[in-house]
């Protein structure tokens, strides 16, 4: 068990948050959730030890171990890939150097002989003979083939040593697991064998993540980091969010009876609770909410962007046609003879493993970027906005404020229409004068996405919209496409993302040629199954 006790933390005369009382425990999982800055990766970093806290303490049960998913990708450079997994059980691995030493010594001694026993005992105990093979199967799980085991870690890719690193922090069955981001740069395949390790783990895992649909996989507990304060709550991520929009909801409605009040809260839980019978957690979650009570549902006071895509224009029957594209880049063939039309009402999403291939298509969609052969026509009642993964041209070098860099975009200049819509998008009081170049990414894609409701354009392309943005803004951005009545083509590796706004999947393979799936993104993913298998 992990337990924290008064915990608070303070930088300067700013309170992070304070009084918080928690306890973790085995066999759950615990989602950390909170907007940008409000304090997750700190809260791990304190329950890790590696931050002091400015109150209180964190106290794990004696004799168990905890591990971290590390951050920094060069701290094992000078080991094998197999030492730097076994090395998430630092003990186990400074144990086995010892012993091998002491039988490397030319003038072994008794005292060698003893101490080797005793090295030979604890290494036993640690599970130190299998560690190899258990190495072996956490690397192959997350797709390091076994070729790579013994090379050094300064020579892998760096997408690969981001696997190392989550397989040291899984490694040796830890009692508890810290996890911050454990599926940034992850393949999709990668993504599934964590969530069944860590629905299988009897352990407690802690996990920060923007991935909405891991989190809904894997979590039996939100933590929310809220405005200073920490409170945990029974259930996934859609539970939390969808039963504090209900709270808000009824809050804001002062002439409902609270016996009212009560029993819409209740049918909610034991809706929710029913539905969670596709997750392989249904049976621990469900036994969870069917205990939870009203007094336990979530009030948050998080403030949501308001984000919403209107056209100004319907556009006419031809929409876009992209016949034989293709281009090279630095003698990479990053698009080969691509052809697909968009049709009326399609959303599209990009998916592959090479990201330059699909920002390269949409450079050359808006005119950007010219193709080596082949043609892009537009309908021509069809009008566009684009979000582009790369923002850095429209604010580099940029000084003037907020509000006027926004006021190119948009019909009505006066400020008191530009500073309300800018409010709606989190931006309120004098941060509507901050020089747009020293915007967060966050803010710098909040205020792209502004631009774009801004356009009223009836054709959106947005390459990785929801880069830099906190789980609630991915909400707000999400629900906007699923309600926008034109047409959208997207990419993103936000798995929830994908499956609720795309009804139509189009693969770019790693020869440049496509793939095009006439359905969602779920029956697109079965089908890649079982051609694979």
């Amino acid at each position: 068990m992990l337990t924290v006790n008064d915990l608070s933390i303070q930088f300067g005369s700013s309170i992070l948050f304070s009084r918080v009382d928690l306890q973790f425990t085995p066999g759950n999982c615990y989602g950390i959730i909170g907007a940008n800055g409000a304090g997750k990766s700190t809260f791990i970093k304190i329950l890790s030890g590696e931050l002091e806290p400015s109150s209180g303490s964190v106290t794990l049960a004696p004799k168990k171990r905890m591990s971290v998913l590390k951050q920094n990708q060069g701290l094992y450079d000078a080991y094998s890939v197999m030492d730097t997994v076994i090395m998430g059980n630092q003990r186990l691995y400074d144990c086995g150097r010892e012993k091998d030493a002491i039988y490397e010594k030319e003038d072994f001694t008794d005292e060698d002989g003893l101490r080797a026993a005793e090295l030979e005992e604890e290494f036993a105990e640690l599970g130190g003979w299998e560690a190899e093979s258990d190495a072996g199967r956490i690397l192959q799980g997350l797709g390091v083939d076994t070729s790579l085991h013994q090379s050094l870690m300064k020579d892998m890719d760096p997408r690969l040593k981001v696997k190392v690193l989550l397989a040291q922090a899984l490694f040796g069955h830890p009692d508890v697991v810290l996890l911050d981001e454990p599926t940034n740069n992850l393949d999709l395949a990668s993504v599934v064998w964590l969530e069944d390790f860590l629905m299988d783990y009897e352990g407690t895992v802690l996990v920060v993540s923007h991935d909405r649909y891991f989190l809904n996989n894997v979590c039996t507990h939100i933590v929310d980091i809220d405005y200073g304060k920490i409170k945990m709550y029974v259930g996934n991520y859609d539970f939390w969010y969808e039963s504090s929009q209900l709270v808000q909801k009824l809050m804001k409605d002062q002439n409902k009876k609270a016996e009212q009040k009560i029993q819409e809260l209740q049918t909610f839980i034991a809706r929710f609770s029913a539905n969670k019978s596709k997750s392989r957690q249904a049976t621990s979650r469900r036994k969870l909410l069917d205990k939870i009570s009203v007094e336990e549902m979530p009030a948050s006071g998080r403030r949501y962007p308001w984000v919403g895509f209107k056209a100004d224009r319907e556009p006419g029957k031809d929409r876009l046609f992209v016949t034989e594209v293709s281009k090279t880049v630095d003698g990479v063939k990053l698009l080969d003879k691509v052809y697909f039309s968009v049709n009326r009402g399609d959303k599209i999403a990009f998916v592959g493993e090479n990201e330059l291939a699909q920002t390269a298509l949409f450079k050359i969609l808006m005119g950007e970027l010219e193709p080596d052969e082949g043609s892009v026509k537009w309908g021509q009642t069809v009008t566009t906005s684009y979000l582009p993964k790369d923002n850095s041209e429209y604010f580099d070098g940029h000084t003037e404020s907020l509000v006027d860099w926004i006021r190119q975009f948009s019909s009505k200049k006066d400020d008191v229409y530009l500073r309300g819509f800018l409010g709606r998008m989190l931006f309120s009081g004098d941060d509507v004068y901050k020089p747009v170049s020293v915007l967060s990414g966050g803010e710098k894609v909040r205020v792209m996405l502004s631009r774009m409701m801004l356009s009223g354009a009836n054709f959106l392309m947005l390459d990785q919209p929801t880069n830099h943005l906190d789980l609630e803004s991915i909400t707000a951005v999400n629900n906007a496409l699923i309600n926008f009545p034109g047409n959208v083509i997207f990419t993103s590796q936000d798995h929830q993302f994908i499956t609720t706004i795309a009804d139509r999947i189009i693969e770019i393979k790693p020869d440049g040629t496509i793939a095009d799936y006439y359905c969602g993104y779920e029956d697109y993913l079965e089908k890649i199954r079982a051609q694979e298998g």
